[in-house]
């Protein structure tokens, strides 16, 4: 039996508060889309977010999961770190898709998550993942990120 499911009931996102789990449950509501970790121009005027193709320097755009997650603050010091504290700040960005936004709307997880279909390779099949759409920061001019906006792989 895992750490996220020691107690043998599994479906530990729908008993549980975000602020009850513990660090790999936290974890593993992460499905492995990889679009948080896609750049995002804001409208300064309207405050919209808009999804640009262009991937976090870190993402492996094979497994969509960041290639230095626990250091990855040495290499991009920006990066958000989500927490139970910080997901409600950080909403307005998080895809429509993300567990960590379902979960805090009273939302189900779609089918296609790992944790509802056992299958980590289950969120690129269904076609809501960024795998193989990227492309990496160092290949294009910021002035340029407007040129690969896309919608959300829903």
């Amino acid at each position: 039996m895992s750490d996220i499911d020691r107690d043998g009931l599994g479906r530990f996102w729908e008993r549980k508060k975000l602020t009850q789990m513990n660090q790999r449950e936290w974890e593993a509501l992460c499905d492995g889309c990889g679009k948080c970790c896609l750049n995002k121009i804001e409208d300064d005027e309207t405050s919209e977010v808009f999804l640009t193709r262009i991937a976090c320097r870190l993402l492996d755009d094979e497994s969509c999961l960041c290639s230095r997650y626990p250091i990855r603050h040495q290499f991009v010091p920006e990066c958000i770190v989500l927490t139970p504290k910080t997901l409600e700040e950080n909403m307005y960005w998080l895809p429509q898709t993300c567990a960590y936004r379902l979960v805090y709307e009273g939302r189900p997880l779609f089918d296609w998550h790992p944790l509802v279909s056992g299958d980590p390779g289950s969120v690129h099949r269904a076609g809501v993942s960024v795998q193989g759409m990227t492309v990496p920061e160092f290949e294009v001019d910021e002035d340029d990120w407007e040129d690969h906006i896309i919608e959300e792989p829903l």
